[in-house]
């Protein structure tokens, strides 16, 4: 048995909300640090901006790794390029169609109540490049995969991918 092996890294468009609270709480930080050098309670105040400046900043920065790898596709949610979190594995098998996401053939699964997972970079573009893989009836999961993942997948399983 050939394993064929792609992976493809997608950045996710930032939040300009999440942004702003990054420099704000960094800003909030370095003056209750300031305060707190005269008066102590301060600086319990500058741990918490400072700890959440650190979560905002791991989050404004996200980046999604899909590998390819014997009929399963693995995704890794990569925050501020300096740690890597499992989000999902989703194999070939379980994978009822994989199409773009403005196909028609994805028309019967408009209306179905299923849970979703986002792992693109969340900008429409045009064409667009993203797709969507319903796994299991129950779960859709929106990648933007390059042309070589799609033809490994489609070299797997051609009847459950389309690509017009």
């Amino acid at each position: 048995m050939s394993e064929t092996y792609v992976e493809c890294l997608v950045a996710k468009k930032s939040s300009t909300i999440l942004s702003f609270l990054k420099i704000l709480l960094i800003m909030l930080t370095v003056v209750f640090v300031l305060i707190g050098i005269v008066f102590i309670p301060g600086l319990l105040v500058a741990i918490f901006t400072g700890v959440g400046a650190y979560f905002a900043t791991m989050n404004a920065n996200v980046e999604y790794e899909y590998l390819y790898l014997d009929r399963e596709i693995s995704v890794d949610k990569v925050m501020a390029k300096s740690k890597r979190k499992k989000a999902g594995t989703f194999t070939i098998e379980q994978m009822e169609i994989f199409a773009h996401l403005n196909s028609h053939r994805l028309d019967s699964y408009k209306n179905r109540n299923l849970k979703t997972l986002d792992y693109s970079s969340g900008i429409a573009a045009q064409p667009e490049r993203r797709y969507m893989m319903v796994c299991n009836g129950d779960t859709k999961v929106i990648l933007e995969p390059n042309a070589e993942m799609i033809k490994a997948v489609q070299g797997v399983a051609p009847r459950k991918v389309f690509t017009d």
